[in-house]
């Protein structure tokens, strides 16, 4: 299953990426929470969208994606 960026808010087009809140190839559950957006100057910390192994993309901190945005992918575990 791909790890996207969100759409957080209704006018959101962009999220900057903060950081990953887990290392590359750990195990997740679903809705752990993966990695962290900011968006109009508020953090949120996005949950995964299902149980598995997470293959981190490469997503550089401080830089802005566009939603949508594929930022890694949760393998089968």
């Amino acid at each position: 299953m791909e790890v996207r960026v969100p759409k957080l808010s209704m006018d959101a087009v962009q999220a900057t990426f903060v950081a990953w809140l887990v290392d590359d190839g750990a195990t997740v559950e679903d809705e752990q929470p993966l990695y962290t957006v900011e968006t109009d100057k508020v953090e949120t910390d996005v949950l995964a969208p299902a149980s598995g192994v997470l293959r981190r993309g490469s997503a550089v901190p401080g830089t802005e994606y566009p939603i949508g945005t594929v930022l890694g992918v949760i393998e089968a575990g």
